[in-house]
């Protein structure tokens, strides 16, 4: 039954990966990541190489956006599926990287927190060409 009113709400499920956030709501959530990153160091007392990583991600995050051609912006030098395959690195990464590099506690949840939401708003974008009225 779940199954059922899942494939009625989003028919695209069966079989193939259901791309449902478009590029300028995606644009937003990167600007949401970047105020994350660039302040998740002050409210989650952060310090040390957690809290300058953080601050890092916020800077290449924020690069990385303003780089990226989104639709409805003008020529920029970075695609919208290389913007997608930074994040999908990005992602798996942060997931992981707390556990190799041996963090713990707020650290450890953090970074693999953010791996987790970055996967799954990669999951969830439209990274194709959008053609206009998309």
């Amino acid at each position: 039954m779940q199954l059922y009113v899942l494939r009625r709400s989003f028919p695209k499920l069966s079989g193939v990966a259901v791309k449902i956030i478009p590029p300028s709501v995606h644009r937003a959530l990167d600007l949401v990541t970047v105020a994350i990153f660039a302040l998740a160091p002050i409210f989650l007392r952060l310090s040390g190489p957690p809290a300058i990583l953080s601050y890092a991600l916020a800077a290449i995050h924020l690069l990385l956006t303003l780089a990226t051609k989104f639709p409805d912006i003008g020529k920029r030098p970075v695609s919208l599926k290389l913007h997608g395959m930074v994040e999908l690195i990005v992602g798996v990464v942060l997931l992981v990287l707390p556990w190799i590099v041996g963090w713990v506690g707020t650290a450890r949840v953090y970074y693999s927190a953010m791996g987790v939401i970055i996967l799954v708003v990669w999951a969830l974008s439209k990274y194709e060409h959008v053609h206009a009225g998309e």
